[in-house]
């Protein structure tokens, strides 16, 4: 396996965190078709739901490949969760626009997604810092939270699918807050690991 300094930033896994990115406009334009309530929305919104879904697994399969075939780089550490971002924050926004999510969930949400990455932009000078578990649970149930809210379910199965979509996005907030002040102690205490060690 090669050190991760040797590893090209041009390989599989980086190429489908760019495609993840490239997916992001396609699905904003179905979701917004799917609002418009023309004869078309319904397939509008499916063609969203199926973007959603390809695009949020390419974000396991290129951590995989990464892992296996021993190519992870820290471009990959750091795009990989900016594209997650790029992808979860568009379905808040555009689900807001459409007054399908509260705004204020929006807004809380994505203050701590951009503000802990711009964080560790900044701290890129110094170290990488990772994704944590927590931070990989917390996108999990932020994708089904979306997914759950983006599926035209409720009108076949009853309204209880909406109560269960707001349910994980009520928890992938919670966790959403929390795991952002994780990263922030973490932040504050690397620079006196780094000391001791180098003491």
């Amino acid at each position: 396996m090669a050190a991760h300094g040797q590893v090209s930033a041009f390989n599989l896994p980086n190429v489908l965190t760019s495609v993840r990115i490239l997916l992001v406009p396609f699905f904003v334009w179905a979701l917004w078709e799917s609002g418009t309530f023309g004869e078309d929305s319904m397939q509008a919104r499916w063609v969203a739901v199926a973007i959603f879904a390809v695009a949020m697994y390419t974000d396991k399969l290129d951590g995989d490949i990464a892992r296996a075939r021993g190519l992870v780089t820290n471009f990959g550490k750091i795009a990989d969760p900016i594209a997650d971002k790029f992808l979860t924050g568009a379905a808040w926004i555009t689900m807001s626009l459409l007054e399908e999510i509260w705004w204020w969930i929006t807004i809380v949400i994505l203050l701590r997604e951009w503000g802990i990455t711009l964080m560790r932009l900044v701290m890129l000078r110094s170290k990488v810092m990772p994704a944590s578990r927590g931070g990989k649970i917390k996108t999990v149930l932020q994708t089904v939270g979306i997914l759950a809210l983006l599926l035209p379910l409720a009108a076949f199965v009853g309204t209880w699918w909406l109560w269960f979509g707001w349910v994980i996005v009520f928890a992938a907030m919670l966790v959403t807050l929390v795991t952002g002040l994780d990263y922030v102690i973490k932040a504050i205490r690397a620079p006196r690991e780094d000391s001791a060690v180098g003491n």
